[in-house]
């Protein structure tokens, strides 16, 4: 059997080598070079670059690193004032059309979007708060969906599905009133193993185990001493999980 088939994707003026069709992300993560995420992680197959937080320039368009798949002689930019100016704000319009009150959240140092806003220097959004007001969803038995802090990264309708195939989660309705809803009966069939995976894989906090807040003291949260990115630049071959 032959080699497997490599091509080079050149990324910051970096000669960068890839598998054919492996999402950018992954190469520059690969490489050292941070590419800031919400919606991707290395455990899904697609991503379907819903967030736009890793926007990247390509051929002189603007286009979402986590659904660009790597071809030979490609020639991208990921760091740039305008592109870094781009990604504060969609971080901060993030911030904005949510309740995101990160010093009493649960996740509040384990949350990605709030480590991406100190990556970022964000101190506080140029933009006005909308003040959405969405139900906090307490009907299954170990599981607490707060929709005022989702951001729509579709990771959780992703990744679980149940015995019969029937998604766990899938999003309702279009634009602003795109909604996430939840099968209770089947979030509740989940073993405890499923369940945590299911939190953990949630960028922000909008799923949480009941009976587990604030059960990880200062110290010991993954953003409390390396900032995010740290593992890419820092440890070629680490990411985001």
């Amino acid at each position: 059997m032959g080699a497997e088939r490599r091509v080079v994707v050149r990324i910051d003026g970096v000669d960068c080598d890839a598998a054919p069709g492996e999402p950018i992300v992954a190469v520059a993560a690969r490489h050292g070079i941070f590419v800031p995420t919400l919606c991707w992680s290395r455990d899904d197959a697609d991503c379907l670059g819903t967030c736009r937080v890793c926007t990247i320039r390509w051929k002189r368009h603007h286009v979402a690193a986590c659904a660009l798949r790597a071809e030979d002689g490609m020639d991208l930019t990921v760091s740039t004032p305008e592109l870094d100016d781009l990604r504060r704000g969609v971080v901060e319009l993030l911030f904005v059309e949510g309740n995101h009150f990160c010093p009493s959240c649960e996740r509040s140092g384990d949350c990605k979007l709030q480590a991406l806003a100190y990556r970022l220097g964000i101190a506080a959004p140029r933009f006005h708060y909308r003040f959405t007001h969405r139900p906090v969803d307490a009907r299954a038995q170990r599981l607490l969906f707060d929709q005022n802090r989702c951001v729509a990264c579709k990771r959780c309708v992703q990744r679980f599905a149940g015995g019969d195939g029937h998604r766990v989660f899938s999003f309702e309705g279009r634009g602003d009133a795109l909604r996430l809803a939840m099968d209770v009966a089947r979030v509740d069939a989940l073993d405890d193993a499923a369940l945590r995976r299911l939190c953990d894989g949630c960028p922000v906090g909008a799923l949480l185990r009941k009976g587990r807040g604030f059960d990880r003291p200062i110290g010991a949260r993954a953003y409390d001493v390396l900032p995010i990115g740290a593992d890419v630049e820092g440890a070629r071959g680490g990411g985001d999980g």
